[in-house]
């Protein structure tokens, strides 16, 4: 008989059979371990992988749907700087796919709005007992020339379509012929700040119409046509301004335009008064700047003019004459002659903060005036020092009234 144990004694001696099948189990899971492993991390591997590949798919389709939303909505979705898509393109009869790289979100750069002259003088800082919004103030009886109330009244600013006011003296000084058809021209468009103008180039209006657009719309493209076609042209109608204004004792004024664009045309609230009551004295001037509403053909086609001072339209005044004005450097300007509790002042508010803020300015003064009662006498004329804030006789009795009112 064929001796199997004689065969095993031969190769592995005299070891029992038992010990050499725990040596052949130990080599064989030796070599298994590292396969089992392998075979381990595998399947994690395969694992980790679907999930990364249902997270980017789920992220392609969140990506695409705010896509088409934005699509639909006719807007550019937002994405970062580093996002991509892959275009596929035709070329030779075959399918390219190409990364293309998304262009960066360009954000707008804020621009702080520039101060006006008074604000960066620190005239908006003054404190004065009717808390106007305004940098300067000066309200004074027509009659009397007493001055009620001021603040900062002697500094220089740019005072804007204020400047209308003297562009209507210097036309009516002239003596031309108001129903003399103008025509708009090119010379007539705004350099100085790219102002729009219902006013077309070609449009052919009379100086009557000019000058009533001019004061009360305060039209641009009306009174630089009202200067361009006095005798010698816009150049001397300039010096016929400033002449004016050493006539009227205007000397902290100068001006180098007819309308006001130019923040190079400056004055004081005192020489503002001056102004005014020389451009009271005129019927037409003072018709004209309070109309409140008006037509003229444009070319064939009718345009709808209203004035820019809203207590003229708003009728709670008697207002003689008014004239606004605002560009940046010179802020929100008003000027104005009206009747207060039977007495006839001037009002000037200039560098005002805000839009209605100069009209609010106008009301506080009114309300104040209305408690305040008219002296019997004129208590001083025109003032030599009007830098200084007034606080006027009681007027922190009335404030307290005017505040508990919201005034």
């Amino acid at each position: 008989m064929f001796r199997s144990d004689s065969i095993f004694s031969r190769f592995f001696g005299s070891a029992p059979l038992s010990a050499v099948a725990a040596a052949v189990l130990v080599s064989v899971s030796m070599v298994a371990a590292p396969v089992a492993e392998a075979a381990t991390t595998s399947a994690t591997t395969q694992k980790t992988s679907k999930k990364q590949v249902k997270s980017a798919n789920a992220e392609k389709k969140t990506t695409s749907k705010t896509v088409a939303k934005s699509s639909r909505g006719g807007k550019v979705a937002k994405s970062e700087a580093s996002s991509t898509r892959k275009v596929v393109v035709l070329k030779n009869g075959k399918r390219h796919t190409v990364v293309a790289q998304r262009a960066a979100p360009v954000r707008a750069v804020f621009t702080p709005a520039k101060p006006s002259l008074g604000e960066a003088m620190g005239l908006r800082d003054t404190d004065d007992a009717l808390a106007l919004r305004s940098s300067v103030a000066l309200v004074m009886d027509q009659n009397s020339n007493e001055v009620l109330f001021q603040k900062n009244a002697s500094a220089v600013l740019p005072i804007a379509s204020i400047t209308k006011l003297m562009t209507a003296l210097v036309v009516m000084d002239a003596r031309l012929p108001m129903d003399e058809v103008l025509t708009i021209s090119e010379d007539d468009r705004d350099t100085e700040k790219h102002s729009s103008s219902r006013l077309r180039f070609g449009t052919q209006l009379t100086r009557q119409e000019l000058l009533l657009l001019a004061l009360m719309s305060s039209e641009n493209r009306a009174a630089s046509a009202l200067g361009r076609n006095y005798p010698g042209g816009l150049p001397a109608f300039v010096q016929a301004m400033n002449r004016k204004a050493r006539e009227l004792g205007m000397n902290d004024s100068h001006f180098v335009d007819s309308s006001g664009l130019s923040s190079s045309n400056v004055s004081s609230a005192t020489d503002l008064v001056r102004m005014v009551n020389a451009a009271y004295r005129n019927p037409t001037i003072r018709e004209f700047s309070t109309q409140t509403e008006h037509e003229v053909n444009v070319m064939g086609r009718t345009q709808h003019y209203v004035s820019t001072n809203r207590l003229v339209r708003g009728g709670n005044w008697e207002i003689g004459l008014q004239k606004t004005g605002f560009i940046s450097e010179a802020g929100q300007c008003l000027v104005m002659q009206a009747k207060v509790q039977g007495r006839n002042v001037v009002m000037v508010f200039l560098d005002s903060a805000g839009k209605l803020s100069r009209f609010a300015d106008a009301n506080r003064v009114k309300e104040w005036l209305e408690h305040t009662p008219a002296p019997s006498a004129p208590q001083r004329g025109f003032p030599s020092s009007p830098n200084l804030t007034q606080a006027p006789g009681g007027a922190h009795a009335i404030l307290a009234s005017q505040q508990s009112r919201g005034i």
